[in-house]
């Protein structure tokens, strides 16, 4: 419910898996719109490959103040069709390591922990 995020879109997963903690997973949601004042958290990134036709290839904006851990079950591969022989297909292409780095700061901006 707002203010929360309450549309589908497009997260960057920033945690590594944790055995004790083995279905959840720490988001950053990313926005296709521009923030009205942009922050310290927030930063806008180019994703590195091609996404699926539902989601547009555009640029995304992160929104480092809106982190979240969520149920695997709640998340969902960017599928990519099917290949010859029926299987779908899903991106597993990672973001760049100066992209994490970008992302790594808005979190800690907006968890009030950057410099």
């Amino acid at each position: 419910m707002p203010p929360e995020m309450v549309k589908p879109r497009l997260a960057v997963v920033i945690s590594p898996p944790i055995k004790a903690r083995g279905k959840l997973l720490t988001v950053v949601p990313l926005s296709t719109t521009a923030p009205d004042k942009v922050m310290p958290y927030h930063c806008q990134i180019d994703i590195p490959f091609e996404l699926p036709p539902r989601w547009g290839n555009v640029a995304r904006w992160v929104k480092g103040d809106m982190i979240n851990s969520v149920s695997f079950a709640r998340t969902s591969l960017l599928a990519l069709g099917k290949d010859a022989q029926g299987q779908r297909v899903f991106q597993t292409t990672p973001l760049r390591a100066e992209q994490l780095a970008l992302i790594q700061r808005c979190v800690l901006a907006g968890l009030g922990l950057g410099s």
